[in-house]
Formats: structure tokens, C-alpha cells, sequence
């Protein structure tokens, strides 16, 4: 049962990222399922077991690279001996930057698809999904910090809006300054946000 769950997480794998090589070389339009699955390695008809057309597994992708992402920062920051909520989202923040600014391509398929809507289904981990749980994570996190938080979801949602319109301009384009000089801004800005939804 084992090898055939791995068998099939290897394929659903393979169309993802055969899917996330195309539309981010050729774009969605120029995209078909037979592109995909040519480039996957697997035929046509496994593309229908896991995905209904071509826009359920471009939606999917962005949960699935954005969830990547914050399970990366996530994993990494429990490694860290840090204490209060504001050192942690700082340092959840700070990874997730590396890593994009690591990968520019990975960052225009995100900067540029990443809605609050993709963002709430990339953080949250549902029975049916292969998404790290942040939404679960977030939430643990709060509950062992002192502080109460007001609106907790605002909260985050500001920061994303925050960091990832930051980044895209910062790190692809080096406007208005560079991402390593704007980082002690946006820090200051996340720090003040959270300090303002303390109770």
C-alpha cells in the first residue's frame, strides 16, 4: 500500500513540476495538458486522476510551491531557540525572502498569482491536501506567545500583502533599493504591525 501511495505522489510530482517548468517558461496559454504530460513522462489520461484541466493544476501549484515554502521557513525556524511571536513571524519572514530571492522564478509565479484567496488554501492544510498545515502552525504559534492578538488573520494578511509586494519589486528589480537594504524597513513595519494586534 506504501509503495503504491509513493508511486502515485511520484507522478502527481512529476506532473507539477513539468506543469511549473511551462508556465513559467511558456505561460498557461501556451501551455497544453499534452505539453505537461510529454514533459512529466506519463500518460495523458493520469493527468485526469489528479487534476480536472490545465487551471485546476495552475491553482494548485501555487498552493502547492507557496505551501513548499512556508513548510521550508517553518522547519527551519523550529531548529532556532526563539521566544516571543515578533523574532518568529521576523524569522519565518526573512527565510521565505532568502529562499525567493534564491529563485526569481519562483518568486514571478508567486509575486504575480499569489492572492489572499491562494494564500488562505496554501497555508491551509485540509484533510484532502498535500499542504504543510501553517494555518494550524500559525496558531500554535500565538497561543504560546503572552501577547493576544486582535484579529490574527488581519494580522497576517498584512504581512503577506506587505512582504510580498516588497519582494517582487526589491528582489527582480532592485526598486526602490535592494532587498538587502529595505530589509530593516520591512522588519520595522512587520514588528510595528504585530506589536499593533497586541491586545
Amino acid at each position: 500500500m506504501h509503495k503504491l501511495y509513493d508511486k502515485k505522489q511520484h507522478k502527481k510530482n512529476s506532473l507539477l513540476n513539468a506543469a511549473f517548468d511551462l508556465f513559467t517558461a511558456k505561460g498557461i496559454e501556451k501551455t497544453s495538458i499534452s505539453d505537461i504530460t510529454l514533459n512529466a513522462k506519463v500518460a495523458k489520461g493520469t493527468f485526469y486522476l489528479y487534476f480536472k484541466s490545465k487551471y485546476d493544476i495552475y491553482y494548485k501549484l501555487i498552493s502547492h510551491k507557496s505551501s513548499e515554502l512556508f513548510g521550508k521557513a517553518t522547519q527551519a525556524m523550529e531548529k532556532e531557540h526563539l521566544r516571543s511571536l515578533n523574532e518568529k513571524i521576523i524569522f519565518l519572514v526573512d527565510h521565505i525572502i532568502n529562499e525567493l530571492a534564491r529563485n526569481p522564478k519562483l518568486l514571478k509565479f508567486i509575486s504575480k498569482n499569489l492572492s489572499w484567496a491562494f494564500f488562505k488554501e496554501a497555508v491551509t492544510g485540509t484533510p484532502d491536501s498535500d499542504n504543510f498545515d501553517f494555518q494550524g502552525f500559525y496558531l500554535t504559534m500565538l497561543k504560546e506567545d503572552a501577547a493576544t492578538i486582535e484579529e490574527p488573520e488581519i494580522m497576517l494578511y498584512t504581512i503577506v500583502e506587505l512582504v510580498n509586494a516588497t519582494c517582487h519589486n526589491a528582489i527582480l528589480y532592485g526598486e526602490p533599493a535592494t532587498i538587502d537594504t529595505l530589509k530593516p524597513f520591512l522588519y520595522r513595519d512587520i514588528n510595528s504591525i504585530i506589536d499593533n494586534h497586541k491586545v
